[in-house]
């Protein structure tokens, strides 16, 4: 495994080193249990030196051409195709992903990228009318500074580019936490990437800790004036807090309780198969993932007889096996949970359609159905292949369930009547819905990010540049005026 050799290390000021915590993060296979790598945490100290690296480097970044930094982004954009092969069996194998799905996730980490190098070489500026004869004011974006970003394991090649490209582009430096589960693919591998692109040392900074080792001190470091935070809501709450008292700026992208609606004028093989693809995408471990899937009375025998039939063909096991459609959850403690989770759910009453065993890390699709209202399994996230069917009646109730969550991430609603589906939309209190498509989307154009406790702020398009810039007003003052006072 020397990929992961290679890159299982601290990167800080453009050197890979060994951490020098008191303890170490084990990278495993969650398929096999397979160790790929051991990396000594980094410390409180190592955080300095990083988040120091990054401070040194900024202000030439900032000031170079936006053609430079452009030609970086598009090596950077080369070479991730040049490597893709080697990419994707790292994917299979740190995170127990399929083929597909690592393939998928290296098509949107390519188009994430390509759009940061346009986004170096545009404007980022206006001129304002004023009241006052003779007077120009002039809006100017520019860097934030340093940007603090913090991944999950489920997409970590793709969250770390949506993030760091855009910084990187619009000139920050960057210092990456990655999760534990995914320490290369989330961390070190971006690293590299840039490096071999020409990024200049200390601009973008990659640390491998955690909170055990370091406390807050990701957080409250004076250095970084944005933080980008994937995760779970408990965390990001902790993470808006912190931030939040040391005037930072957050953008958080929150757990989901995502909900797929099925109309009664839907076309019902589509809606299944967007039901499946967006329930059980690499295991249903997204937080864009269709936790409930609400299916009008109307269609809800056709839609329950398809679905459940096209969810006991999904083969689970080995993600090497090109027929594989589910590989294995992350790690014990979320198999373990997820069985628990159903335990509980029938003992409550609910109905398993198809009730998958668990097997290591392996868990086999479940179809439950027969939720008692008010269910807590009905509003919380579910990080997993189980799928919750429930019935309505009309579109009233419909929005009622949808939104009767915490959450609001992503949604999808299935009619043959695009614009009813769209009313329908505009109606939910969700940061994201697609009308007759999966509820599971990205693109590196469209404001991306959720409402209530799914998070704050958005990504992508021109909402990075709200996130990773900040605006200055300089007023001109062309010939003599007078003054009130």
């Amino acid at each position: 495994m020397s990929f992961f050799h290679e890159l299982a290390h601290q990167y800080i000021d453009g050197e890979w080193r060994t951490g020098t915590g008191s303890w170490d993060i084990i990278d495993f296979n969650p398929y096999n249990g397979e160790k790929l790598a051991s990396l000594t945490v980094a410390t409180a100290a190592e955080i300095d030196q990083a988040y120091a690296a990054a401070e040194r480097a900024q202000p030439a970044w900032a000031a170079a051409p936006p053609f430079d930094r452009r030609a970086v982004l598009e090596r950077a954009t080369r070479i991730l195709g040049e490597r893709s092969g080697e990419i994707a069996e790292a994917i299979i194998d740190e995170l127990g992903g399929t083929r597909s799905r690592a393939e998928f996730e290296i098509a949107l980490a390519t188009e994430f990228l390509k759009e940061a190098a346009g986004l170096a070489v545009r404007p980022l500026g206006a001129i304002l009318p004023a009241a006052a004869d003779g007077k120009e004011n002039r809006l100017r974006r520019g860097p934030a500074g340093v940007v603090a970003v913090i991944n999950a394991f489920n997409f970590p090649l793709l969250a770390a580019t949506k993030t760091v490209a855009p910084a990187l582009a619009l000139g920050n430096a960057v210092v990456v936490k990655p999760h534990q589960n995914a320490p290369v693919v989330g961390g070190g591998l971006v690293a590299r990437i840039f490096e071999d692109a020409g990024l200049p040392a200390g601009l973008l900074n990659v640390v491998v800790t955690d909170s055990a080792e370091i406390g807050d001190a990701f957080l409250t470091h004076p250095a970084p004036r944005v933080v980008a935070f994937t995760g779970s809501d408990r965390v990001g709450r902790h993470v808006a807090a912190v931030a939040a008292g040391h005037f930072k700026r957050c953008v958080l992208e929150l757990s989901g309780n995502s909900a797929l609606v099925v109309l009664d004028d839907a076309d019902v093989e589509q809606a299944v198969r967007a039901a499946v693809h967006s329930r059980f995408l690499f295991q249903g471990q997204v937080g864009m993932a269709a936790n409930r899937i609400l299916v009008d009375r109307a269609v809800e025998r056709e839609f329950t007889e398809l679905f459940v039939a096209e969810t006991a063909k999904l083969t689970v096991g080995d993600p090497r096996d090109p027929e594989t459609r589910l590989g294995p959850v992350i790690n014990a403690f979320q198999a373990d949970a997820l069985a628990a989770l159903v335990d509980e759910a029938l003992a409550a009453g609910a109905t398993a359609l198809l009730r998958g065993r668990t097997r290591g890390n392996v868990v086999e699709p479940t179809v439950l159905t027969g939720l008692p209202q008010g269910s807590p399994l009905l509003r919380q996230e579910i990080f997993g292949p189980v799928a919750l069917l429930v019935p309505f009646d009309g579109e009233d109730e419909a929005l009622r369930l949808v939104d009767d969550t915490p959450y609001g991430l992503s949604g999808a609603v299935h009619t043959a009547d695009v614009e009813r589906g769209v009313r329908f939309a505009r109606r939910a209190v969700s940061g994201m819905f697609h009308v007759n498509g999966p509820t599971v989307q990205d693109d590196p154009r469209a404001a991306f990010g959720g409402e209530k406790m799914s998070g704050l702020g958005r990504l992508n398009g021109e909402a990075v540049v709200e996130a990773f810039t900040t605006s200055r007003w300089v007023s001109v003052q062309y010939g003599r005026t007078s003054f009130p006072f």
